[in-house]
Protein backbone atom coordinates (compact mmCIF):
# COMPACT_ATOMS: atom_id res chain seq x y z
CA UNK A 1 0.00 0.00 0.00
CA UNK A 2 1.29 3.48 -1.03
CA UNK A 3 0.10 6.03 1.66
CA UNK A 4 1.27 8.88 -0.39
CA UNK A 5 -1.08 8.13 -3.46
CA UNK A 6 -3.14 10.65 -4.22
CA UNK A 7 -5.56 11.74 -6.42
CA UNK A 8 -7.76 14.92 -8.30
CA UNK A 9 -9.59 15.34 -5.36
CA UNK A 10 -7.25 15.52 -2.82
CA UNK A 11 -8.13 18.55 -0.43
CA UNK A 12 -11.80 18.12 -0.65
CA UNK A 13 -13.15 16.43 2.50
CA UNK A 14 -16.54 14.53 2.55
CA UNK A 15 -19.17 13.72 5.98
CA UNK A 16 -20.51 10.17 4.40
CA UNK A 17 -23.89 9.68 6.46
CA UNK A 18 -24.95 6.50 4.51
CA UNK A 19 -25.59 2.70 4.75
CA UNK A 20 -25.76 -0.27 2.79
CA UNK A 21 -23.89 -0.05 -0.77
CA UNK A 22 -26.31 3.01 -2.67
CA UNK A 23 -24.21 5.76 -0.84
CA UNK A 24 -21.62 4.04 0.65
CA UNK A 25 -19.99 3.05 -2.91
CA UNK A 26 -20.78 6.35 -3.94
CA UNK A 27 -18.88 7.45 -1.49
CA UNK A 28 -15.84 5.23 -2.06
CA UNK A 29 -15.62 6.39 -5.28
CA UNK A 30 -15.17 9.46 -4.41
CA UNK A 31 -12.45 8.24 -1.60
CA UNK A 32 -10.51 7.02 -4.21
CA UNK A 33 -10.26 9.97 -6.23
CA UNK A 34 -8.28 11.69 -3.33
CA UNK A 35 -11.45 12.67 -1.48
CA UNK A 36 -11.09 12.88 2.57
CA UNK A 37 -14.51 10.59 3.11
CA UNK A 38 -14.76 10.59 7.03
CA UNK A 39 -17.92 7.64 7.47
CA UNK A 40 -19.78 8.39 10.16
CA UNK A 41 -21.69 5.78 12.46
CA UNK A 42 -23.79 4.85 14.65
CA UNK A 43 -23.16 2.87 17.43
CA UNK A 44 -23.03 -0.97 16.12
CA UNK A 45 -22.09 0.47 12.46
CA UNK A 46 -23.98 -0.21 9.22
CA UNK A 47 -25.52 -3.23 9.24
CA UNK A 48 -23.39 -4.57 6.55
CA UNK A 49 -20.80 -4.77 8.63
CA UNK A 50 -21.70 -7.84 10.32
CA UNK A 51 -22.51 -10.01 6.74
CA UNK A 52 -20.42 -13.08 6.43
CA UNK A 53 -18.01 -13.98 5.58
CA UNK A 54 -16.06 -12.34 7.69
CA UNK A 55 -13.38 -12.85 9.78
CA UNK A 56 -13.42 -10.45 12.44
CA UNK A 57 -16.72 -8.86 13.40
CA UNK A 58 -17.61 -5.39 11.88
CA UNK A 59 -15.61 -6.43 8.96
CA UNK A 60 -17.48 -8.54 6.71
CA UNK A 61 -16.47 -8.99 3.26
CA UNK A 62 -19.43 -6.20 1.88
CA UNK A 63 -17.69 -3.85 4.36
CA UNK A 64 -13.98 -4.12 2.63
CA UNK A 65 -15.38 -3.70 -0.65
CA UNK A 66 -17.11 -0.38 -0.25
CA UNK A 67 -14.88 1.77 2.83
CA UNK A 68 -11.22 1.51 1.39
CA UNK A 69 -9.83 4.92 1.47
CA UNK A 70 -12.09 5.99 4.08
CA UNK A 71 -11.71 6.78 8.02
CA UNK A 72 -14.33 6.17 10.67
CA UNK A 73 -16.05 7.96 13.12
CA UNK A 74 -18.36 6.48 15.61
CA UNK A 75 -20.96 9.08 16.94
CA UNK A 76 -24.76 8.66 18.50
CA UNK A 77 -26.73 11.72 16.67
CA UNK A 78 -29.32 10.96 19.32
CA UNK A 79 -27.05 11.81 21.93
CA UNK A 80 -25.90 15.68 22.30
CA UNK A 81 -22.09 15.43 21.96
CA UNK A 82 -22.80 13.15 18.94
CA UNK A 83 -24.90 16.03 16.97
CA UNK A 84 -22.36 18.80 18.66
CA UNK A 85 -19.47 16.57 17.22
CA UNK A 86 -20.87 15.90 13.74
CA UNK A 87 -21.89 19.77 13.26
CA UNK A 88 -18.14 20.67 13.80
CA UNK A 89 -17.14 18.15 11.82
CA UNK A 90 -19.70 19.29 9.15
CA UNK A 91 -18.41 22.67 9.39
CA UNK A 92 -14.93 21.71 7.86
CA UNK A 93 -16.64 19.78 5.29
CA UNK A 94 -17.36 20.97 1.87
CA UNK A 95 -19.94 17.54 1.14
CA UNK A 96 -22.32 15.83 3.42
CA UNK A 97 -23.80 12.80 1.90
CA UNK A 98 -26.49 10.65 2.98
CA UNK A 99 -29.08 8.72 2.09
CA UNK A 100 -31.07 8.49 4.91
CA UNK A 101 -34.97 9.12 4.48
CA UNK A 102 -35.62 12.54 4.28
CA UNK A 103 -38.21 12.27 7.64
CA UNK A 104 -35.23 10.90 9.49
CA UNK A 105 -32.76 13.71 8.72
CA UNK A 106 -35.46 16.03 10.24
CA UNK A 107 -36.36 14.20 13.29
CA UNK A 108 -32.21 14.04 13.63
CA UNK A 109 -32.13 18.07 13.13
CA UNK A 110 -29.77 17.00 9.93
CA UNK A 111 -31.61 18.69 7.07
CA UNK A 112 -29.78 20.98 4.63
CA UNK A 113 -31.03 23.79 6.06
CA UNK A 114 -29.51 23.07 9.60
CA UNK A 115 -26.15 22.05 8.40
CA UNK A 116 -26.19 25.40 6.12
CA UNK A 117 -25.93 27.48 9.45
CA UNK A 118 -22.81 25.59 10.28
CA UNK A 119 -21.65 25.23 6.78
CA UNK A 120 -23.14 28.18 4.07
CA UNK A 121 -21.34 26.72 1.07
CA UNK A 122 -21.95 23.19 2.00
CA UNK A 123 -22.55 20.93 -1.17
CA UNK A 124 -26.03 18.80 0.86
CA UNK A 125 -26.20 15.42 -1.25
CA UNK A 126 -29.34 13.21 -0.44
CA UNK A 127 -29.40 9.75 -2.10
CA UNK A 128 -33.07 8.65 -1.60
CA UNK A 129 -35.29 5.79 -3.10
CA UNK A 130 -38.10 8.30 -4.89
CA UNK A 131 -38.17 12.01 -5.51
CA UNK A 132 -39.18 14.16 -2.88
CA UNK A 133 -42.16 15.57 -5.49
CA UNK A 134 -43.74 12.15 -6.51
CA UNK A 135 -46.71 9.78 -4.71
CA UNK A 136 -43.29 7.29 -3.90
CA UNK A 137 -41.58 10.31 -1.57
CA UNK A 138 -41.64 7.88 1.71
CA UNK A 139 -41.52 4.47 0.33
CA UNK A 140 -38.60 2.14 1.43
CA UNK A 141 -36.29 1.56 -1.01
CA UNK A 142 -33.67 -1.00 -1.57
CA UNK A 143 -32.50 -2.54 -5.31
CA UNK A 144 -34.67 -5.09 -6.13
CA UNK A 145 -37.30 -2.44 -5.24
CA UNK A 146 -36.06 -0.01 -7.83
CA UNK A 147 -35.48 -3.22 -10.10
CA UNK A 148 -39.11 -3.71 -9.92
CA UNK A 149 -40.24 0.33 -9.60
CA UNK A 150 -38.09 1.45 -12.76
CA UNK A 151 -39.12 -1.08 -15.06
CA UNK A 152 -35.67 -3.06 -15.10
CA UNK A 153 -37.56 -6.47 -13.59
CA UNK A 154 -39.96 -6.35 -16.65
CA UNK A 155 -37.28 -6.78 -19.45
CA UNK A 156 -36.66 -10.38 -18.75
CA UNK A 157 -40.11 -10.79 -19.69
CA UNK A 158 -38.80 -10.76 -23.43
CA UNK A 159 -36.28 -14.02 -22.61
CA UNK A 160 -38.47 -15.64 -20.38
CA UNK A 161 -42.04 -16.19 -18.82
CA UNK A 162 -41.88 -13.95 -16.15
CA UNK A 163 -40.06 -10.32 -14.97
CA UNK A 164 -36.76 -11.06 -13.17
CA UNK A 165 -33.95 -9.47 -10.74
CA UNK A 166 -30.51 -9.29 -12.19
CA UNK A 167 -28.20 -11.46 -10.25
CA UNK A 168 -26.62 -7.82 -9.30
CA UNK A 169 -27.53 -4.78 -7.13
CA UNK A 170 -27.15 -2.81 -10.34
CA UNK A 171 -30.36 0.14 -9.55
CA UNK A 172 -27.62 0.61 -6.20
CA UNK A 173 -24.51 0.67 -7.67
CA UNK A 174 -25.90 2.91 -11.06
CA UNK A 175 -27.64 5.10 -8.51
CA UNK A 176 -23.85 5.54 -6.99
CA UNK A 177 -22.42 6.71 -10.19
CA UNK A 178 -25.09 8.84 -10.61
CA UNK A 179 -24.05 10.59 -6.80
CA UNK A 180 -20.54 10.84 -7.46
CA UNK A 181 -21.12 12.67 -10.80
CA UNK A 182 -23.10 14.94 -9.28
CA UNK A 183 -21.36 15.50 -6.48
CA UNK A 184 -17.78 16.44 -8.68
CA UNK A 185 -20.25 18.59 -10.72
CA UNK A 186 -21.03 20.82 -7.45
CA UNK A 187 -17.40 21.31 -6.66
CA UNK A 188 -16.79 22.05 -9.81
CA UNK A 189 -19.34 24.83 -9.54
CA UNK A 190 -18.50 25.46 -6.46
CA UNK A 191 -14.86 26.01 -7.41
CA UNK A 192 -15.89 28.45 -9.88
CA UNK A 193 -18.70 30.76 -7.48
CA UNK A 194 -18.21 29.97 -3.99
CA UNK A 195 -21.36 28.81 -3.71
CA UNK A 196 -22.61 25.48 -2.20
CA UNK A 197 -26.09 23.60 -3.08
CA UNK A 198 -28.54 20.57 -2.98
CA UNK A 199 -28.34 18.00 -4.80
CA UNK A 200 -30.93 15.07 -4.54
CA UNK A 201 -30.25 11.38 -6.44
CA UNK A 202 -33.40 9.24 -6.32
CA UNK A 203 -32.75 5.47 -6.84
CA UNK A 204 -35.77 5.52 -9.46
CA UNK A 205 -35.28 8.18 -11.20
CA UNK A 206 -31.75 7.25 -11.81
CA UNK A 207 -32.34 3.68 -13.11
CA UNK A 208 -36.05 4.86 -14.99
CA UNK A 209 -33.57 7.05 -16.77
CA UNK A 210 -30.80 4.32 -17.51
CA UNK A 211 -33.17 1.98 -18.47
CA UNK A 212 -34.96 4.12 -21.47
CA UNK A 213 -31.95 5.79 -22.74
CA UNK A 214 -32.27 2.81 -25.76
CA UNK A 215 -35.67 1.46 -25.23
CA UNK A 216 -37.66 4.75 -25.18
CA UNK A 217 -36.86 4.60 -29.18
CA UNK A 218 -40.18 5.32 -30.77
CA UNK A 219 -41.72 6.62 -28.14
CA UNK A 220 -39.35 9.56 -28.52
CA UNK A 221 -41.65 10.74 -31.13
CA UNK A 222 -44.78 12.67 -29.88
CA UNK A 223 -47.05 10.76 -31.19
CA UNK A 224 -44.67 7.43 -31.22
CA UNK A 225 -43.37 7.18 -34.65
CA UNK A 226 -42.19 3.49 -34.35
CA UNK A 227 -42.48 0.56 -31.81
CA UNK A 228 -41.13 1.41 -27.60
CA UNK A 229 -37.82 -0.42 -27.21
CA UNK A 230 -34.54 -1.00 -28.95
CA UNK A 231 -35.80 -4.52 -30.66
CA UNK A 232 -32.22 -6.18 -30.89
CA UNK A 233 -32.45 -6.08 -27.15
CA UNK A 234 -36.15 -8.03 -26.96
CA UNK A 235 -35.12 -11.17 -28.82
CA UNK A 236 -34.56 -14.37 -26.71
CA UNK A 237 -31.89 -15.49 -29.34
CA UNK A 238 -29.75 -12.15 -27.73
CA UNK A 239 -27.64 -14.71 -25.58
CA UNK A 240 -24.01 -15.93 -25.38
CA UNK A 241 -23.61 -19.27 -28.10
CA UNK A 242 -22.34 -22.51 -27.40
CA UNK A 243 -19.62 -23.23 -28.92
CA UNK A 244 -17.98 -26.84 -29.77
CA UNK A 245 -15.97 -26.49 -26.31
CA UNK A 246 -17.41 -24.12 -24.16
CA UNK A 247 -19.39 -20.52 -24.57
CA UNK A 248 -18.70 -17.09 -26.67
CA UNK A 249 -19.75 -14.38 -27.17
CA UNK A 250 -19.64 -14.11 -31.46
CA UNK A 251 -21.23 -10.41 -32.27
CA UNK A 252 -21.04 -9.26 -36.09
CA UNK A 253 -21.84 -5.70 -35.44
CA UNK A 254 -21.50 -3.46 -38.79
CA UNK A 255 -22.42 -4.11 -41.97
CA UNK A 256 -18.63 -5.80 -43.37
CA UNK A 257 -18.93 -7.53 -39.96
CA UNK A 258 -21.64 -9.67 -41.14
CA UNK A 259 -20.47 -10.19 -44.61
CA UNK A 260 -17.12 -11.56 -43.46
CA UNK A 261 -18.76 -13.56 -40.75
CA UNK A 262 -21.33 -15.22 -42.72
CA UNK A 263 -17.64 -15.87 -45.51
CA UNK A 264 -16.03 -17.53 -42.57
CA UNK A 265 -18.64 -19.24 -41.38
CA UNK A 266 -19.08 -20.64 -45.00
CA UNK A 267 -22.54 -19.11 -44.88
CA UNK A 268 -22.44 -16.79 -48.66
CA UNK A 269 -25.74 -17.52 -49.30
CA UNK A 270 -26.67 -15.69 -46.53
CA UNK A 271 -24.55 -12.65 -47.04
CA UNK A 272 -26.75 -11.71 -49.59
CA UNK A 273 -30.54 -11.96 -48.03
CA UNK A 274 -31.91 -9.03 -48.44
CA UNK A 275 -33.54 -9.61 -44.91
CA UNK A 276 -29.74 -8.68 -43.56
CA UNK A 277 -28.48 -5.71 -45.64
CA UNK A 278 -28.62 -3.16 -43.65
CA UNK A 279 -28.47 -2.48 -39.67
CA UNK A 280 -32.06 -1.72 -40.03
CA UNK A 281 -32.84 -4.61 -41.70
CA UNK A 282 -31.07 -6.77 -38.97
CA UNK A 283 -32.52 -5.34 -36.58
CA UNK A 284 -36.22 -5.95 -38.40
CA UNK A 285 -35.80 -9.44 -38.54
CA UNK A 286 -33.41 -10.03 -35.47
CA UNK A 287 -35.36 -13.24 -34.47
CA UNK A 288 -34.27 -15.03 -37.26
CA UNK A 289 -30.80 -13.62 -37.50
CA UNK A 290 -29.79 -14.15 -34.31
CA UNK A 291 -31.47 -17.81 -34.35
CA UNK A 292 -29.17 -19.07 -36.96
CA UNK A 293 -26.11 -18.05 -34.84
CA UNK A 294 -26.13 -20.93 -32.44
CA UNK A 295 -26.39 -23.80 -35.24
CA UNK A 296 -22.94 -21.96 -36.91
CA UNK A 297 -20.94 -20.91 -33.81
CA UNK A 298 -21.65 -24.55 -32.09
CA UNK A 299 -19.14 -25.89 -35.13
CA UNK A 300 -16.00 -24.26 -34.29
CA UNK A 301 -14.52 -24.13 -30.60
CA UNK A 302 -13.62 -21.14 -28.79
CA UNK A 303 -10.21 -21.27 -29.74
CA UNK A 304 -11.08 -21.25 -33.56
CA UNK A 305 -13.68 -18.41 -33.59
CA UNK A 306 -11.22 -15.81 -31.39
CA UNK A 307 -8.70 -16.37 -33.94
CA UNK A 308 -11.35 -15.77 -37.26
CA UNK A 309 -12.77 -12.89 -35.91
CA UNK A 310 -9.62 -11.24 -34.24
CA UNK A 311 -8.41 -12.04 -38.03
CA UNK A 312 -11.52 -9.83 -39.31
CA UNK A 313 -12.02 -7.43 -36.60
CA UNK A 314 -15.66 -9.02 -35.52
CA UNK A 315 -16.09 -8.38 -31.80
CA UNK A 316 -15.96 -11.46 -29.95
CA UNK A 317 -14.80 -12.94 -26.88
CA UNK A 318 -15.23 -15.81 -24.63
CA UNK A 319 -17.78 -16.06 -21.98
CA UNK A 320 -15.78 -15.43 -18.30
CA UNK A 321 -17.05 -16.91 -15.63
CA UNK A 322 -16.97 -13.94 -13.00
CA UNK A 323 -15.63 -16.00 -10.15
CA UNK A 324 -12.58 -16.42 -12.92
CA UNK A 325 -11.99 -12.87 -13.62
CA UNK A 326 -8.98 -12.48 -12.26
CA UNK A 327 -7.55 -15.67 -14.68
CA UNK A 328 -8.53 -13.85 -18.14
CA UNK A 329 -5.19 -12.71 -19.36
CA UNK A 330 -6.87 -9.19 -19.94
CA UNK A 331 -7.81 -8.57 -16.23
CA UNK A 332 -4.65 -10.22 -15.57
CA UNK A 333 -2.25 -8.40 -17.46
CA UNK A 334 -4.26 -4.45 -15.73
CA UNK A 335 -4.44 -5.68 -12.67
CA UNK A 336 -7.88 -5.48 -11.44
CA UNK A 337 -7.16 -6.89 -8.27
CA UNK A 338 -4.98 -6.20 -5.81
CA UNK A 339 -3.88 -7.54 -2.91
CA UNK A 340 -3.02 -6.32 0.24
CA UNK A 341 -2.46 -6.67 3.87
CA UNK A 342 -5.08 -5.43 6.41
CA UNK A 343 -3.78 -4.64 9.91
CA UNK A 344 -6.40 -6.71 11.53
CA UNK A 345 -8.36 -8.78 8.44
CA UNK A 346 -4.69 -10.27 6.94
CA UNK A 347 -4.36 -10.84 3.71
CA UNK A 348 -7.04 -9.79 1.29
CA UNK A 349 -7.88 -8.37 -2.33
CA UNK A 350 -9.72 -5.46 -3.23
CA UNK A 351 -11.03 -4.18 -6.63
CA UNK A 352 -8.94 -1.19 -7.88
CA UNK A 353 -9.97 1.83 -8.88
CA UNK A 354 -11.09 1.39 -13.14
CA UNK A 355 -10.30 4.81 -13.97
CA UNK A 356 -6.75 6.14 -14.97
CA UNK A 357 -5.17 9.85 -15.14
CA UNK A 358 -2.02 10.20 -16.65
CA UNK A 359 -1.42 12.85 -13.61
CA UNK A 360 -0.95 9.76 -11.43
CA UNK A 361 -3.52 6.87 -10.97
CA UNK A 362 -5.63 7.19 -7.85
CA UNK A 363 -4.99 3.89 -5.46
CA UNK A 364 -5.20 2.50 -1.92
CA UNK A 365 -4.58 5.34 0.33
CA UNK A 366 -6.17 3.62 3.58
CA UNK A 367 -7.65 0.23 4.33
CA UNK A 368 -11.58 -0.20 5.43
CA UNK A 369 -11.69 0.82 8.73
CA UNK A 370 -12.48 -0.61 11.47
CA UNK A 371 -15.55 0.73 12.95
CA UNK A 372 -14.75 4.04 15.08
CA UNK A 373 -11.44 3.54 14.27
CA UNK A 374 -10.69 6.90 13.50
CA UNK A 375 -12.97 8.95 15.81
CA UNK A 376 -10.42 10.09 18.38
CA UNK A 377 -8.13 11.11 15.62
CA UNK A 378 -10.52 13.10 13.87
CA UNK A 379 -12.16 14.99 17.06
CA UNK A 380 -8.45 15.60 17.67
CA UNK A 381 -8.19 17.27 14.18
CA UNK A 382 -11.58 19.29 15.00
CA UNK A 383 -9.33 21.14 17.97
CA UNK A 384 -10.79 18.89 21.15
CA UNK A 385 -9.16 18.31 24.48
CA UNK A 386 -8.08 14.68 25.31
CA UNK A 387 -10.77 15.08 28.06
CA UNK A 388 -13.73 16.07 25.21
CA UNK A 389 -12.74 12.66 23.41
CA UNK A 390 -12.73 10.60 25.90
CA UNK A 391 -16.10 11.57 27.09
CA UNK A 392 -17.67 11.22 23.22
CA UNK A 393 -15.95 8.10 22.78
CA UNK A 394 -17.34 6.73 26.10
CA UNK A 395 -20.83 7.71 25.70
CA UNK A 396 -21.08 7.53 21.70
CA UNK A 397 -20.08 3.46 21.26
Amino acid sequence: MNQNRSGPLTGVRIVDLTTVVMGPYAAQILADLGADVIRVEAPGGDFMRDFDPKRSPKMGAFSMNVNRNKRSVVLNLKEASGYEALLDLVETADVFLSNMRPAALTKLRLTDEALRVRRPDLIYCSATGFGSNGPYADKAAYDDVIQAASGFASMFDWMGPQPAYAPSIIADKTTSLHIAYAVLAALFRKATTGEGDFIEVPMAESMAAFNLVEHLNGHTYDPPHGGFSYQRLQTKHRRPRRSSDGWVCVLPYSDQNWKDFFRIAGRTEVADDPRFATVNDRINNVDALYGMLDEVVATRTTAEWMKLCDENSIPAVPVVELEHIEDDPHFSAVGILEDHIHPTEGRYRTVREPVMFRSGTPGLRHHAPNLGEHTAEILDELGYDPDRIADIVAHNT
